[in-house]
């Protein structure tokens, strides 16, 4: 009897290690692996095209899909991802200054142009007085699409405030526009329900929504190209790993380049 009960608590303490060590078990553990968080349009999407070229060089690329802008930044820094592909660099910075974390570029991939696109209201010159104009209420991404507003003539912004302008920024509102903040995944959702929306390239594509048909949108040549060019983002010190290094050297090719302008058609330019 001593003996079974000896033989099951080893069989029990040696369950509970194998159960401790995969529960300790985090992504990107496995050097041959590259977990990267991503959302899904385009991200995701351009993603699958080098998951082929990644096999070829002993890696294999696991892709997992956020529809926020706050989780693949966390998997990134508790180490449950190795990469996160979703932002751009301004508002990687803004929040490492934001949340005391230290997240840094591996190389940069794109830039996604923003946009104004028609709901109710079809045209600029038909916008009354009063109309609601939705918009971004994260960091950088509001006071870059009030920017656009500001090209359209639409507002005018304090010039201190940067690309870091919100509505209190705005000093001149000829047309007392309401100015709705909300989350940046929800606006292509709320479109019909306002008068227009300043759209993130990535939720527009996930919206069914094509460049062609904004109203407006940033210039290739703007300041924004470079202030919003999509980034790998990596906890600092894993930029020169090898497997981060395979990773952008697949996302930075030819062959990325042709999916982008042929699947994107303007609302993804490679810059690389």
């Amino acid at each position: 009897m001593k003996k079974k009960i000896a033989s099951l608590l080893v069989l029990v303490l040696a369950l509970g290690t194998v159960f401790a060590f995969t529960g300790c078990s985090k992504g990107g553990d496995d050097a041959n692996v590259i977990k990267v968080g991503a959302t899904p349009a385009p991200h995701a999407e351009v993603l699958e095209i080098i998951k082929d070229d990644l096999e070829k060089e002993g890696y294999t690329l696991e892709i997992v899909e956020y529809n926020d802008y706050i989780l693949p930044n966390k998997g990134v820094t508790e180490g449950e991802l190795d990469a996160n592909y979703f932002q751009h660099i301004s508002y990687l910075n803004n929040y490492n200054e934001e949340n005391g974390t230290d997240l840094v570029s591996a190389g940069t991939i794109h830039y996604e142009p923003f946009a104004l696109y028609a709901g109710k209201t079809k045209a600029i010159a038909d916008l009354k007085e009063g109309a609601q104009i939705a918009v971004p209420n994260d960091g950088t991404n509001e006071g870059r699409a009030l920017k656009l507003l500001e090209a359209q003539g639409l507002i005018k912004l304090n010039k201190e405030a940067g690309f870091l302008a919100t509505k209190v920024d705005i000093i001149d509102n000829p047309l007392k526009l309401d100015i709705v903040e909300m989350e940046a995944a929800q606006l292509p959702r709320v479109l019909e329900t306002v008068d227009m929306a300043v759209i993130n390239g990535n939720y527009a594509i996930d919206g069914g929504l094509k460049l062609a048909d904004a109203i407006a949108k940033e210039a290739g040549d703007s300041e924004a190209a470079q202030a919003y060019a999509n980034i790998i983002a990596v906890a600092k010190g894993n930029e020169e790993s090898d497997k981060i290094k395979a990773l952008v050297k697949a996302l930075q090719s030819d062959e990325v380049e042709e999916f982008m302008n042929k699947q994107y058609e303007g609302a993804v330019v490679a810059l690389f």
